[in-house]
């Protein structure tokens, strides 16, 4: 069974903001796994940690964010 993580715990994990995650997810560089529906929280796994650590990594070689996101999703138009 995978690891599901919240949105917080992702943060935490990752060093990034949760206002940063909400806002990679607002622009397509990370998406949630699933939501619940009950109580609407995002859930993210060990994929989407490994994700942020691409970005970052990019980040530090100074991509910009349209540049990551056609890195990570090739063949998409990026909007970033």
């Amino acid at each position: 069974m995978k690891k599901l993580y919240l949105i917080k715990d992702l943060a935490a994990l990752s060093g990034y903001s949760i206002y940063t995650l909400k806002f990679y997810l607002k622009i397509g560089l990370l998406k949630e796994v699933s939501r619940s529906i009950a109580a609407n929280f995002r859930y993210f796994d060990d994929n989407s940690l490994e994700i942020l650590r691409k970005i970052h990594s990019l980040r530090l070689e100074n991509k910009s964010l349209k540049e990551i996101k056609q890195i990570l999703n090739p063949g998409l138009s990026a909007k970033a």
